[in-house]
Protein backbone atom coordinates (compact mmCIF):
# COMPACT_ATOMS: atom_id res chain seq x y z
CA UNK A 1 0.00 0.00 0.00
CA UNK A 2 0.85 3.30 -1.01
CA UNK A 3 0.22 6.34 1.29
CA UNK A 4 -0.38 8.79 -1.46
CA UNK A 5 -2.73 6.17 -3.38
CA UNK A 6 -6.72 6.49 -3.23
CA UNK A 7 -8.94 4.71 -0.96
CA UNK A 8 -12.61 4.68 -0.68
CA UNK A 9 -13.90 4.78 3.08
CA UNK A 10 -17.56 4.16 2.14
CA UNK A 11 -19.11 6.77 0.54
CA UNK A 12 -15.87 8.80 0.83
CA UNK A 13 -13.07 8.89 -2.03
CA UNK A 14 -9.64 9.78 -0.52
CA UNK A 15 -7.04 11.63 -3.10
CA UNK A 16 -4.45 9.76 -0.55
CA UNK A 17 -4.39 7.79 2.33
CA UNK A 18 -3.21 10.39 5.22
CA UNK A 19 -6.05 11.34 7.59
CA UNK A 20 -5.85 14.48 9.83
CA UNK A 21 -6.51 12.79 13.28
CA UNK A 22 -9.49 14.33 15.62
CA UNK A 23 -7.18 17.33 17.82
CA UNK A 24 -8.75 19.36 20.31
CA UNK A 25 -7.75 22.87 20.16
CA UNK A 26 -10.21 25.53 21.62
CA UNK A 27 -10.51 27.76 19.33
CA UNK A 28 -13.98 27.83 18.84
CA UNK A 29 -16.10 30.80 20.82
CA UNK A 30 -17.52 30.01 24.59
CA UNK A 31 -20.87 29.32 22.61
CA UNK A 32 -19.64 26.47 20.63
CA UNK A 33 -19.62 28.14 16.87
CA UNK A 34 -16.41 28.12 14.96
CA UNK A 35 -14.45 31.30 14.55
CA UNK A 36 -13.03 32.58 11.49
CA UNK A 37 -9.89 31.39 12.37
CA UNK A 38 -11.28 27.33 12.92
CA UNK A 39 -12.34 27.80 9.52
CA UNK A 40 -8.74 29.30 8.32
CA UNK A 41 -7.59 26.05 9.86
CA UNK A 42 -9.28 23.38 8.89
CA UNK A 43 -9.14 24.94 5.22
CA UNK A 44 -5.22 25.08 5.44
CA UNK A 45 -5.43 21.20 5.80
CA UNK A 46 -7.61 20.90 3.17
CA UNK A 47 -4.88 18.59 1.23
CA UNK A 48 -4.80 15.59 3.98
CA UNK A 49 -6.98 12.68 2.06
CA UNK A 50 -9.19 13.02 5.11
CA UNK A 51 -9.78 15.56 8.23
CA UNK A 52 -11.13 14.74 11.20
CA UNK A 53 -12.88 17.28 13.25
CA UNK A 54 -11.85 18.09 16.46
CA UNK A 55 -14.57 16.28 18.94
CA UNK A 56 -17.89 17.78 18.86
CA UNK A 57 -20.38 18.11 21.39
CA UNK A 58 -23.85 16.35 20.84
CA UNK A 59 -25.56 18.39 23.58
CA UNK A 60 -24.86 21.16 26.02
CA UNK A 61 -24.14 18.34 29.05
CA UNK A 62 -21.96 16.28 26.73
CA UNK A 63 -19.64 19.35 26.03
CA UNK A 64 -15.90 18.45 27.27
CA UNK A 65 -13.54 21.44 26.95
CA UNK A 66 -13.67 25.37 27.13
CA UNK A 67 -14.15 26.88 23.68
CA UNK A 68 -14.91 23.38 22.18
CA UNK A 69 -17.58 23.57 19.10
CA UNK A 70 -21.07 21.85 19.33
CA UNK A 71 -22.84 20.73 16.36
CA UNK A 72 -26.37 21.79 18.21
CA UNK A 73 -27.40 25.20 17.29
CA UNK A 74 -28.44 26.93 13.91
CA UNK A 75 -25.25 29.48 14.65
CA UNK A 76 -22.82 26.12 15.54
CA UNK A 77 -24.38 24.39 11.85
CA UNK A 78 -23.56 27.77 10.26
CA UNK A 79 -20.47 28.11 11.36
CA UNK A 80 -19.22 24.42 10.25
CA UNK A 81 -20.75 25.19 6.86
CA UNK A 82 -18.16 28.09 6.40
CA UNK A 83 -15.95 25.58 7.73
CA UNK A 84 -17.01 22.80 5.25
CA UNK A 85 -17.29 25.00 1.78
CA UNK A 86 -13.39 26.29 3.18
CA UNK A 87 -12.13 22.65 2.71
CA UNK A 88 -13.98 21.52 -0.09
CA UNK A 89 -13.38 24.55 -2.01
CA UNK A 90 -9.56 23.45 -1.73
CA UNK A 91 -10.91 19.57 -2.84
CA UNK A 92 -10.48 18.18 0.86
CA UNK A 93 -13.39 16.15 2.57
CA UNK A 94 -13.50 16.65 6.07
CA UNK A 95 -15.94 14.71 8.89
CA UNK A 96 -17.48 15.83 11.75
CA UNK A 97 -16.15 13.81 15.20
CA UNK A 98 -19.25 13.68 17.64
CA UNK A 99 -17.73 13.43 21.28
CA UNK A 100 -19.60 13.28 24.25
CA UNK A 101 -17.46 13.66 26.79
CA UNK A 102 -19.90 11.83 29.51
CA UNK A 103 -17.97 12.27 32.81
CA UNK A 104 -14.57 14.21 31.71
CA UNK A 105 -16.29 17.63 31.92
CA UNK A 106 -17.40 20.40 34.76
CA UNK A 107 -20.06 21.65 35.19
CA UNK A 108 -18.17 25.35 35.33
CA UNK A 109 -17.63 24.21 31.81
CA UNK A 110 -21.38 22.95 30.73
CA UNK A 111 -23.35 25.30 32.33
CA UNK A 112 -25.37 22.30 33.54
CA UNK A 113 -25.49 21.44 37.15
CA UNK A 114 -24.33 17.49 37.11
CA UNK A 115 -22.30 15.08 34.36
CA UNK A 116 -23.31 11.96 32.88
CA UNK A 117 -21.87 8.64 32.90
CA UNK A 118 -22.62 4.81 32.60
CA UNK A 119 -22.17 4.64 36.92
CA UNK A 120 -21.66 7.11 39.53
CA UNK A 121 -17.63 6.94 39.52
CA UNK A 122 -15.66 10.11 39.28
CA UNK A 123 -12.40 10.44 37.60
CA UNK A 124 -9.48 11.48 39.75
CA UNK A 125 -7.82 14.98 38.80
CA UNK A 126 -9.16 18.04 37.68
CA UNK A 127 -11.01 19.81 34.78
CA UNK A 128 -10.02 23.12 33.08
CA UNK A 129 -13.25 25.21 33.30
CA UNK A 130 -14.16 28.82 32.47
CA UNK A 131 -13.34 29.48 35.97
CA UNK A 132 -10.63 27.79 36.40
CA UNK A 133 -9.44 24.24 37.33
CA UNK A 134 -12.05 22.12 39.33
CA UNK A 135 -11.90 18.66 41.10
CA UNK A 136 -13.89 16.41 38.51
CA UNK A 137 -17.28 15.63 40.35
CA UNK A 138 -19.10 12.68 41.08
CA UNK A 139 -21.54 11.54 37.49
CA UNK A 140 -25.01 11.08 37.39
CA UNK A 141 -25.60 7.38 36.38
CA UNK A 142 -27.34 7.47 33.48
CA UNK A 143 -30.42 5.18 33.46
CA UNK A 144 -32.14 2.95 31.33
CA UNK A 145 -34.99 4.87 30.13
CA UNK A 146 -32.46 7.98 29.73
CA UNK A 147 -30.52 6.32 26.93
CA UNK A 148 -32.63 6.59 24.08
CA UNK A 149 -32.22 10.35 24.46
CA UNK A 150 -28.55 10.00 24.64
CA UNK A 151 -28.97 8.36 21.41
CA UNK A 152 -31.18 10.50 19.94
CA UNK A 153 -28.82 13.73 20.43
CA UNK A 154 -25.71 11.73 18.61
CA UNK A 155 -28.72 10.85 16.26
CA UNK A 156 -29.46 14.91 15.89
CA UNK A 157 -25.90 16.24 15.83
CA UNK A 158 -25.19 13.47 12.80
CA UNK A 159 -28.05 15.15 10.99
CA UNK A 160 -26.71 18.73 11.66
CA UNK A 161 -23.09 17.32 10.38
CA UNK A 162 -24.50 16.36 6.86
CA UNK A 163 -26.47 19.69 7.21
CA UNK A 164 -23.36 21.71 7.55
CA UNK A 165 -21.76 20.25 4.61
CA UNK A 166 -19.57 17.52 6.14
CA UNK A 167 -19.02 14.43 4.21
CA UNK A 168 -19.82 12.11 7.34
CA UNK A 169 -19.13 11.84 11.04
CA UNK A 170 -16.78 9.84 13.10
CA UNK A 171 -18.41 8.84 16.39
CA UNK A 172 -15.53 9.05 19.50
CA UNK A 173 -15.54 5.73 20.91
CA UNK A 174 -12.53 6.16 22.33
CA UNK A 175 -10.16 8.34 25.14
CA UNK A 176 -11.99 8.11 28.49
CA UNK A 177 -15.47 9.59 27.13
CA UNK A 178 -18.86 8.50 27.28
CA UNK A 179 -19.08 5.81 24.75
CA UNK A 180 -15.57 4.28 26.01
CA UNK A 181 -16.87 4.63 29.37
CA UNK A 182 -19.24 2.00 28.84
CA UNK A 183 -17.05 -0.22 27.40
CA UNK A 184 -14.89 -0.24 30.25
CA UNK A 185 -15.56 -2.60 33.18
CA UNK A 186 -13.71 0.44 35.75
CA UNK A 187 -16.01 2.90 34.35
CA UNK A 188 -18.98 1.01 33.70
CA UNK A 189 -20.86 -0.94 36.77
CA UNK A 190 -23.45 -0.99 35.84
CA UNK A 191 -25.71 -4.57 36.48
CA UNK A 192 -28.91 -3.84 33.98
CA UNK A 193 -28.48 -5.05 30.39
CA UNK A 194 -25.65 -2.30 29.55
CA UNK A 195 -23.20 -3.38 32.20
CA UNK A 196 -21.59 -6.81 33.34
CA UNK A 197 -20.24 -8.88 30.62
CA UNK A 198 -18.22 -8.15 27.51
CA UNK A 199 -21.54 -8.13 25.26
CA UNK A 200 -23.34 -6.13 27.70
CA UNK A 201 -20.83 -3.26 27.86
CA UNK A 202 -20.61 -2.99 24.44
CA UNK A 203 -24.52 -2.59 23.79
CA UNK A 204 -24.79 0.99 24.04
CA UNK A 205 -21.81 2.05 21.60
CA UNK A 206 -23.51 -0.51 19.47
CA UNK A 207 -27.04 1.22 19.55
CA UNK A 208 -25.65 4.49 19.05
CA UNK A 209 -23.29 3.28 15.81
CA UNK A 210 -26.92 1.74 14.35
CA UNK A 211 -28.62 4.61 15.25
CA UNK A 212 -26.23 7.11 13.47
CA UNK A 213 -25.71 4.88 10.37
CA UNK A 214 -29.57 4.61 9.85
CA UNK A 215 -30.02 7.90 9.69
CA UNK A 216 -27.32 9.47 7.71
CA UNK A 217 -25.95 6.17 5.89
CA UNK A 218 -23.17 3.47 6.96
CA UNK A 219 -20.89 4.50 4.16
CA UNK A 220 -21.06 8.35 6.12
CA UNK A 221 -20.25 6.92 9.23
CA UNK A 222 -17.40 5.86 11.20
CA UNK A 223 -16.25 5.12 14.98
CA UNK A 224 -12.97 5.71 16.66
CA UNK A 225 -11.47 3.35 19.68
CA UNK A 226 -8.80 3.32 21.78
CA UNK A 227 -8.60 0.26 23.04
CA UNK A 228 -6.14 -0.75 25.98
CA UNK A 229 -5.34 3.38 26.33
CA UNK A 230 -5.81 3.26 30.09
CA UNK A 231 -6.66 7.00 30.21
CA UNK A 232 -8.86 9.41 32.26
CA UNK A 233 -9.47 6.41 35.06
CA UNK A 234 -11.18 4.41 31.77
CA UNK A 235 -8.50 0.92 32.89
CA UNK A 236 -8.48 -1.92 30.45
CA UNK A 237 -6.08 -3.66 32.07
CA UNK A 238 -7.60 -7.45 31.96
CA UNK A 239 -6.44 -8.49 28.01
CA UNK A 240 -8.70 -10.98 27.66
CA UNK A 241 -11.67 -8.93 28.72
CA UNK A 242 -10.62 -6.21 26.15
CA UNK A 243 -10.48 -8.74 23.34
CA UNK A 244 -13.91 -9.71 24.23
CA UNK A 245 -15.75 -6.95 25.03
CA UNK A 246 -13.97 -4.99 21.29
CA UNK A 247 -14.74 -8.38 19.44
CA UNK A 248 -18.31 -7.98 20.77
CA UNK A 249 -18.77 -4.28 19.82
CA UNK A 250 -17.48 -5.21 16.09
CA UNK A 251 -19.40 -8.03 15.58
CA UNK A 252 -22.26 -6.11 16.82
CA UNK A 253 -21.15 -3.17 14.40
CA UNK A 254 -19.93 -5.39 11.67
CA UNK A 255 -23.32 -5.91 9.79
CA UNK A 256 -23.93 -2.32 9.41
CA UNK A 257 -20.98 -1.65 6.72
CA UNK A 258 -19.47 1.25 8.66
CA UNK A 259 -17.40 3.71 5.90
CA UNK A 260 -14.41 2.88 8.54
CA UNK A 261 -13.21 1.98 12.33
CA UNK A 262 -10.31 4.25 13.15
CA UNK A 263 -7.81 2.25 15.85
CA UNK A 264 -5.82 4.41 18.07
CA UNK A 265 -3.38 1.92 19.83
CA UNK A 266 0.27 1.69 20.18
CA UNK A 267 0.70 -1.87 18.45
CA UNK A 268 -0.55 -1.60 15.36
CA UNK A 269 0.78 -4.64 14.33
CA UNK A 270 -0.24 -6.63 17.24
CA UNK A 271 -2.73 -9.58 17.32
CA UNK A 272 -4.85 -7.72 19.33
CA UNK A 273 -5.77 -4.52 16.52
CA UNK A 274 -5.52 -7.26 13.83
CA UNK A 275 -8.21 -9.94 15.13
CA UNK A 276 -9.99 -6.42 15.22
CA UNK A 277 -9.56 -5.53 12.28
CA UNK A 278 -10.42 -8.86 10.66
CA UNK A 279 -13.62 -8.39 12.69
CA UNK A 280 -14.25 -5.49 11.50
CA UNK A 281 -14.24 -6.99 8.01
CA UNK A 282 -13.51 -2.86 6.50
CA UNK A 283 -11.80 -0.32 5.76
CA UNK A 284 -9.14 0.44 9.25
CA UNK A 285 -7.61 3.69 10.12
CA UNK A 286 -4.27 3.27 12.40
CA UNK A 287 -3.36 5.54 14.90
CA UNK A 288 -0.41 4.34 16.31
CA UNK A 289 0.69 7.13 19.15
CA UNK A 290 -1.18 9.27 21.53
CA UNK A 291 1.49 10.72 23.66
CA UNK A 292 4.58 9.91 21.22
CA UNK A 293 3.93 11.48 17.47
CA UNK A 294 3.79 9.70 14.45
CA UNK A 295 7.18 10.08 12.20
CA UNK A 296 6.95 9.63 8.26
CA UNK A 297 9.05 5.95 8.74
CA UNK A 298 6.08 5.16 10.99
CA UNK A 299 3.45 5.86 8.61
CA UNK A 300 5.51 4.47 5.84
CA UNK A 301 5.79 1.45 7.67
CA UNK A 302 2.60 0.70 8.86
CA UNK A 303 1.43 1.60 4.89
CA UNK A 304 4.34 -0.57 4.04
CA UNK A 305 3.22 -3.47 5.74
CA UNK A 306 -0.51 -2.97 4.67
CA UNK A 307 -1.51 -3.35 8.73
CA UNK A 308 -4.20 -0.71 7.85
CA UNK A 309 -5.82 0.94 5.40
CA UNK A 310 -4.73 4.16 6.16
CA UNK A 311 -3.08 6.34 8.90
CA UNK A 312 -4.09 8.77 11.46
CA UNK A 313 -1.92 11.41 12.01
CA UNK A 314 -2.16 13.83 14.86
CA UNK A 315 0.66 16.53 15.83
CA UNK A 316 2.36 16.61 12.60
CA UNK A 317 -0.40 17.85 10.56
CA UNK A 318 -0.71 20.66 13.33
CA UNK A 319 2.72 21.92 12.83
CA UNK A 320 2.59 21.05 8.91
CA UNK A 321 -0.71 22.36 6.90
CA UNK A 322 0.91 21.12 4.06
CA UNK A 323 2.15 17.74 5.51
CA UNK A 324 1.14 15.49 2.39
CA UNK A 325 3.55 17.06 0.22
CA UNK A 326 6.77 17.20 3.00
CA UNK A 327 6.18 14.18 3.18
CA UNK A 328 5.84 12.67 -0.23
CA UNK A 329 8.50 15.06 -1.13
CA UNK A 330 10.46 14.44 2.18
CA UNK A 331 11.30 17.93 2.80
CA UNK A 332 11.60 18.81 6.44
CA UNK A 333 8.74 19.75 8.84
CA UNK A 334 8.26 22.67 10.95
CA UNK A 335 8.81 22.43 14.92
CA UNK A 336 5.73 22.18 16.95
CA UNK A 337 5.19 24.52 19.61
CA UNK A 338 3.56 22.69 22.76
CA UNK A 339 2.75 25.40 24.69
CA UNK A 340 -0.16 26.88 21.86
CA UNK A 341 -2.30 23.57 21.81
CA UNK A 342 -4.78 25.16 23.67
CA UNK A 343 -4.56 28.68 23.56
CA UNK A 344 -6.73 31.40 21.87
CA UNK A 345 -5.58 33.35 18.77
CA UNK A 346 -3.73 32.54 15.52
CA UNK A 347 -0.38 31.87 17.16
CA UNK A 348 0.34 28.35 16.55
CA UNK A 349 -2.92 27.54 14.89
CA UNK A 350 -2.88 29.14 11.44
CA UNK A 351 0.39 31.23 10.99
CA UNK A 352 2.93 27.80 10.41
CA UNK A 353 4.15 28.31 7.05
CA UNK A 354 3.80 26.12 4.43
CA UNK A 355 6.91 25.29 2.33
CA UNK A 356 7.65 28.13 0.31
CA UNK A 357 9.48 26.10 -3.50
Amino acid sequence: MDLFSPLTLGDLKLSNRLVMAPLTRSRSSKDGVPTAEVVEYYRQRASMGLIVTEGTYPSVTGQGFVRQPGLVTAEQIAGWKKVTDAVHAEGGLIVAQVMHAGRVTHPETTGVDHVEAPSAIAINGESHTYTGKHAYPVPRALSAEQLPEIIEQFVTASRNAIAAGFDGVELHGANGYLLHEFLAPTSNTRTDAYGGSPQNRARFVIEVATAVANAIGAGKTGLRISPEHNIQDVLELDAADVAATYTALLEGIAPLGLAALSILHKDPSGELVQSLRKTFAGPVLLNTGFQSITTYEEARNVAAEGWGEAVVVGRPAIANPDLVRRWRDELPLNELDASTLYTEGAPGYTDYPFWQN
